[in-house]
């Protein structure tokens, strides 16, 4: 078969779907328009007071004879999944949030034909309510014997095909709500996620750091390397940004006072999106005065550490590695790191024409702006040659000055900052360093950065002159972190993508 026929294939079997699914809308919209005419169309009048995973947890090892003596009354909801009818009988199998339970109704039991008949032509996907008495079936399966029922939501649409889920990739992400309907997979993805940011507040507070909110709007981008998204505010005729990173403002809490602050919340970053980027994700920040970057770093694998353990994991499969949470993460300089796999380089990391000349051998690809300097050449070099490579848990350090703006020198060696970043499966999961407090420091690489800008690079940032008059208010030496929470979550989830993490990932329209 020619690739033409393929095409007309596939089109002519979409056009037939898309026929099919038009035709079940309309069979459903008017039954809808039945129950508006008998007024009993969406209400707001069921209430449950068990839930499926409940009744299943307290009922699901009684023998036939002991639930019989319980008589247990319930109300419960959900949607139909399954309908199997039976003359005067049938099964319904519904799901709510937590599970499935399956219901018997029997027309005599309901009260006859006129109650009993309509729900054999309820729709699979229809949200219904049930009051009714516990059993076991004849089979052994914990039911509900009803008494009452009734149609709480119609569902328009047809649910996918056999229940089996959304097969295709995009449509799962821009129907998430289908998607979490059908994927106990997901639901269960999602329900991580959730334990995990609790998991990880919970850390926080019991190491003593308090809960705090920034502005997501800002008039000036700061805090960290990336493209703004920038908007206007119409009352004040000025130039906003999205937060790319809340770093600026956290650190002047620790001026005025406040030692030892963390804030779980969005960053926008008007950048590409890829398997682990999304223009807007979910990040920690905790900020700590009277520590360094050692002591970060302790925090950081002790905080991981504390929320596999609170998940009951101790080892992870991601990106086809066997990551052991167990052990200590290994810590190494950045430098080193290179060295390790270019020897030849060792005692020349500050060699800005060498460097150069390697880094476009191994990636020929980079394009250097005219205001790099070695630190620049360096980190392309780590992330090219080592980043790909760090598999179990490690902490890269002592990062270079020329690519830490806002990183305090290291005190032997002032061409790096006690930096680190954290790495897990070649992937980048964190960020921290000790917090450079000299405001004349800081206006020197603030004015590098916005020399940076004009000469093109859009990541770069320009000089807030609010934060260095905080700055020269005295800032206590302090560490801060960064942990990007969607990429902790797709490692201890195991998902190769940013978007089976994110409840509504970013999606190009869609076209008609």
């Amino acid at each position: 078969m020619s690739d033409s026929n393929v095409v007309d294939a596939d089109s002519k079997t979409k056009e037939m779907t898309v026929e099919k699914v038009s035709e079940q809308i309309t069979v459903r919209r008017n039954k809808l328009s039945m129950l508006r005419d008998a007024g009993r169309a969406y209400p707001n009048t069921w209430r449950t007071d068990a839930s499926s995973a409940d009744i299943h947890a307290k009922y699901g090892e009684y023998e036939k004879e002991a639930l019989d003596d319980l008589a247990v009354e319930v109300s419960v909801a959900g949607r139909m999944i399954a309908h199997r009818v039976m003359g005067k009988s049938s099964f319904i199998k519904f799901q709510d949030a937590d599970g499935q339970l399956q219901l018997f109704l029997n027309r005599d039991v309901l009260g006859g034909a006129e109650i009993y008949n309509p729900t054999k032509k309820w729709d699979l996907g229809d949200l219904i309510g049930a009051k009714g008495v516990l059993f076991v079936t004849k089979t052994g399966e914990l039911s509900v014997k009803v008494s009452h029922i009734e149609m709480v939501s119609k569902c328009l649409r047809p649910l996918p095909e056999k229940w089996h889920g959304l097969s295709d990739i995009e449509t799962r992400y821009r129907q998430r709500y289908v998607d979490l309907m059908v994927s106990p997979e997901s639901r269960d993805t999602f329900r991580t996620r959730s334990k995990v940011v609790s998991l990880l507040r919970r850390g926080l507070e019991d190491r003593g750091f308090m809960e705090v909110e920034t502005p997501m709007l800002q008039n000036q981008a700061g805090g960290a390397a990336a493209r703004p998204f920038v908007t206007h505010h119409n009352a004040l005729d000025m130039e906003l940004f999205l937060r790319i990173a809340p770093e600026l403002y956290l650190k002047r809490l620790l001026v005025g006072g406040f030692n030892r602050v963390f804030e779980i919340n969005r960053n926008f970053r008007n950048e590409g999106s890829d398997a682990t980027h999304n223009p807007e994700f979910t990040m920690v920040e905790f900020y700590q005065a009277y520590a360094d970057f050692y002591d970060a770093m302790d925090t950081t694998e002790g905080l991981i550490r504390s929320i596999a353990d609170g998940l009951g994991m101790t080892h992870v499969t991601w990106e086809g590695v066997d990551i052991d949470l167990t052990q200590s993460f290994k810590r190494i300089r950045m430098d080193e790191a290179v060295f390790e796999h270019r020897p030849d380089l060792r005692g020349h990391a500050n060699d800005k024409a060498l460097l150069a000349t390697v880094c476009l051998q191994e990636n020929p690809s980079v394009k250097p702006l005219i205001t790099w300097k070695a630190g620049h050449y360096l980190l392309e070099l780590f992330e090219t040659l080592v980043e790909p490579k760090l598999e179990q848990p490690t902490f890269i350090t002592h990062y270079p000055v020329d690519v830490s703006p806002l990183a305090r020198r290291n005190n032997e060696d002032d061409t790096v900052t006690d930096r680190f970043e954290l790495f897990v499966a070649g992937r980048e999961i964190a960020n921290g360093f000790s917090e450079l407090n000299d405001p004349d420091d800081q206006r020197e690489r603030f004015i590098a950065q916005a020399q940076a800008k004009e000469a093109g690079d859009v990541e770069a940032t320009g000089v807030d002159e609010d934060y260095l008059r905080a700055l020269e208010f005295a800032m206590p030496p302090a560490a801060g972190v960064g942990i990007g929470v969607d990429r902790l979550v797709m490692m201890l989830t195991e998902q190769h993508s940013i978007r089976d993490v994110l409840l509504f990932p970013h999606m190009r329209p869609e076209t008609s």
